[in-house]
Parts: C-alpha cells; sequence; structure tokens
C-alpha cells in the first residue's frame, strides 16, 4: 500500500511582513518625519538634528546600494560570459536588446514632444525665473573619451590633501567603463579556454556571495526610503512647483503616459500579462522613485528582471546593467523633449522640423552619453546644444529638478526591466512559468526559500 505524504500548505505571511507594505509604510513615515522638520524650522539651508539624521540614514543607504554595483555588475557580466555560450543567438539577444531601446525611446520621445506643443509649458512659465550656465554640458566627445576605462574598474578618485596631509574627497565610478572592462575580461576568459576554467568558477562563486551581500541590503530598503523622502521634503518642498507647475504637469502627465499606456499596450501585445508585468517590477520602480539613481537601484531591477519577470540570469545580467546606462526613456527622452520645448517657448525661439529631428534624434541614440554623470542636466545640455537652443534654459528647471526626477528615474529602472522580459518572451527564452506564478508581497523569492521549496517537493515526491 502507498502511503501519500500530506502536502504542507504555505504559511500565510502576515500583512506587515510585505516588502510592498513596509516600502509605501517607510513613504508615508518619511513624508510625515519631512513635514515635521519643516514645521520645526528645518530646510535645506538651516539643518536641524532631525534633518540631519533623515538625510544620514538616506545617504548612508545610497553610498551602501552603490558600494554593491561595481562587484554585482563585473561578476555578473564575466560570469553570464561564459554562459552564453549555453544560451542560442547571443548576438541576436543583444541586437534585439538596442532595437527595443530604440523603439521605447522613440515612443516616449515623441510622447514629449506631443505634450510639448500641447501644453505649452514655456508659454505658462512665470517670468522671474532664473538663468544661468549649467555646471556640467554634455557632448559626443565626452562620451566617446568616457567609453575609455581609466583604470581595470573604471574608478576616479577626486580631492585633495590639505596642510595636515588629510584627503578630502570622493571615490566614483563610470558604469559604462565598468562594462567595457567586464566584457572584454570575459570575452578573454573564454578564448583563454580551459585555462580559465578556475578564473570562471570563482567569478560565479563570488556572484553568489555578492548576489546575497544585494539581498539583505535590499531588505533594509525600507529603512532606506524613510531617510530619502523625508531628507527630500526639507531639501525641496512643494512650494518650488508654482512658478513651473505647468513643466512639471508636462513631465508627469508624460511619464504616466509610458509606464500606464505604452508599456501595457507593448506588453500585451507579446502575449504578457499586463497586471503580472507591474506587480513585478514595483519593487523597482517604487525604490528608483525614493532613491532617484537608477545605478544605486541596479540590484533590485536584475534581481525582479529575473526572479519576477522570469528573463534567464545569463541574458538578465547583460541587459539590465547595459540598459542602466542606456535606457532612460525618464532622463533621455520624455524629459529632455518637454524641456527643450519649454526652452525655446520661453525665449520664444521657433523651432523648425529638423530641430525636432534632431530632438529625436539624440534621445533615441543620445541616452548613453549621459553614463556616469548627472544623467538628466547632461542630457539636457547635449539636446540643447545639438538643436541649438541657449544653454542659459537649464538654469531656469533646476529648482525642481529633484521633484522631477523622481518619476524620471522611477520610469528609467521600470524600462530597465520591461525591455529584457519582452526580448526574453520574443526569444523564447521567458520563463512564463515564473512571470505568472503569484505575488505574495516580497521582491522576489529568496533563495534559501527556493532551496526549502525545492527539499519538501522532492521529499513529498519521495514519500508517495
Amino acid at each position: 500500500m502507498t502511503t501519500t505524504a500530506p502536502r504542507t500548505e504555505k504559511k500565510k505571511r502576515p500583512f506587515y511582513a510585505s516588502f510592498g507594505f513596509q516600502i509605501v509604510a517607510a513613504l508615508v513615515v518619511g513624508i510625515a518625519l519631512g513635514l515635521l522638520a519643516r514645521q520645526l524650522g528645518a530646510s535645506a539651508t538651516n539643518p536641524t538634528p532631525l534633518s540631519e539624521t533623515l538625510a544620514t540614514i538616506g545617504s548612508s543607504y545610497v553610498t551602501i546600494l552603490r558600494a554593491a554595483v561595481v562587484p554585482l555588475v563585473f561578476t555578473a557580466i564575466v560570469a553570464s560570459i561564459s554562459n552564453l555560450r549555453r544560451v542560442q543567438n547571443a548576438a541576436r539577444l543583444a541586437g534585439q536588446t538596442l532595437l527595443w531601446f530604440a523603439i521605447t525611446a522613440f515612443i516616449a520621445v515623441s510622447i514629449g514632444i506631443a505634450l510639448g506643443l500641447i501644453i505649452q509649458p514655456g508659454s505658462r512659465a512665470g517670468t522671474d525665473l532664473e538663468t544661468g550656465e549649467p555646471s556640467s554640458v554634455g557632448s559626443w566627445w565626452n562620451f566617446l573619451i568616457g567609453l575609455v576605462p581609466q583604470n581595470f574598474l573604471g574608478i576616479g578618485v577626486s580631492g585633495s590633501v590639505d596642510e595636515t596631509g588629510s584627503f578630502d574627497g570622493s571615490v566614483n565610478f563610470n558604469i559604462l567603463q565598468i562594462i567595457v572592462v567586464s566584457v572584454v575580461v570575459g570575452l578573454a576568459a573564454l578564448r583563454a579556454g580551459k585555462k580559465a576554467e578556475a578564473f570562471l568558477d570563482f567569478t560565479e562563486s563570488l556572484l553568489k556571495v555578492i548576489q546575497r551581500v544585494v539581498w539583505w541590503i535590499i531588505r533594509i530598503a525600507p529603512i532606506g526610503t524613510l531617510g530619502l523622502i523625508g531628507n527630500a521634503v526639507i531639501q525641496y518642498g512643494w512650494e518650488r512647483l508654482t512658478s513651473l507647475v505647468w513643466f512639471t504637469v508636462a513631465i508627469y502627465v508624460g511619464l504616466a503616459l509610458v509606464f500606464f499606456v505604452v508599456y501595457p499596450l507593448l506588453a500585451k501585445a507579446n502575449g504578457l500579462s499586463v497586471r503580472q508585468y507591474f506587480t513585478g517590477v514595483w519593487p523597482a520602480t517604487q525604490f528608483g522613485f525614493v532613491s532617484r539613481s537608477s545605478i544605486g537601484t541596479l540590484p533590485l531591477t536584475q534581481r525582479v528582471a529575473e526572479r519576477n519577470l522570469g528573463v534567464p540570469r545569463e541574458y538578465a545580467s547583460f541587459a539590465v546593467p547595459f540598459g542602466s546606462t542606456t535606457k532612460m526613456d525618464g532622463c533621455a527622452a520624455i524629459y529632455p523633449a518637454i524641456a527643450a520645448i519649454f526652452v525655446a517657448q520661453f525665449f520664444d525661439v521657433q523651432l523648425s522640423l529638423i530641430q525636432y529631428a534632431l530632438i529625436v534624434l539624440v534621445s533615441v541614440v543620445g541616452s548613453a552619453a549621459t553614463a556616469g554623470t548627472t544623467g538628466a542636466t547632461v542630457m539636457l545640455t547635449l539636446t540643447l546644444s545639438t538643436v541649438g537652443l541657449p544653454l542659459e534654459g537649464v538654469g531656469l528647471l533646476l529648482a525642481i529638478d529633484p521633484i522631477l526626477d523622481m518619476g524620471r528615474t522611477a520610469l528609467n529602472v521600470t524600462g530597465q526591466a520591461f525591455v529584457p522580459a519582452i526580448v526574453a518572451k520574443r526569444e523564447g527564452i521567458l520563463d512564463t512559468d515564473l512571470y505568472n506564478a503569484p505575488r505574495e508581497g516580497l521582491p522576489f523569492q529568496d533563495e534559501d526559500e527556493e532551496a526549502t521549496g525545492a527539499e519538501s517537493e522532492a521529499a513529498s515526491t519521495a514519500a508517495r
């Protein structure tokens, strides 16, 4: 007689254990603390103990995230190159990814131009706005120079040594240079053949360790979110929207159209559930909104692409890091299109069809020029200089840039997970079971839980 082991039903998580609930709760508490701090006299020029605490919490969390980016990107790309031997049509995957980057960017910039012409934000702006030269200017030449690694991992140090011998500066990195170096190292390891197997095995093991560390960092994201949003309320407030309210409306309407209309239509056209896509990508979207950093959100974006959307790890480890520098529908399509039209209207400059075409061209092929820099400002100056508009117009928009940057970054990271899912589905390599799996409140299932689930299933099968 065969006995069947009873299936143990998975215990339902309490609502407060949901990652989504924790992030939303952190947003609400952070806004409340920010408003409280402003009521107590805190501002960008008048810090208080509460405002400094919130600022330290937020900046410290972003610093931790950035610290994980370099080893994560390097090990993920090197390991994925070795694994691409097991993936058919790797070159086709890369080509399809670039194509869909361009398609979605073209749609986004077209929406931006249309909204700029319909809403006329430059004609509605206040006349008391201050202009000024931008602190940094984007150019195609700087982009080409930026491709050349400065050192092994594209890491740079800026600062100076004072009279006492103490160093005052910061360490920064260029993510595009890291990708270039990683690809070269991965290809060299493949060419080395068996002699490089030990190196590739070590890299894959190191990747597993780093991914575990990233998981721990992401689990404390609600704490970082509380500090980031609270500090944003203190630093910028919402009163800055008054003089540029129509420009802000145009930007957020454009972001919403791409997010709630364009992406769902493309997902549906490719046979993907819209609801599953939004619930799957939402953790990265909401964290991108509060962190205002595509690079800082990169670990979470890659994890949701793999765990929620079913994109194969070998492909996701290429597409998502690459997209974090070149796939920016918010910063490099919607924003520069509307901003360029705003500047033209404010200075009473009539744009020709050729100039509109140049705006589209820059947005579709030029977003990579923002890699490793302050993306939106550099992209805007690149667009204005290409079209021939006055760069002083950048100064008009700097006052509310942080408020706009929240929405821009949220759309950026959403698109960076969207395109790999679309390409994987079209190429037949998407894990549709994982894509359509029920969401249980976490951004993705923990690896330990996966192993436990697999062991339980195996034991249940063996007992039958």
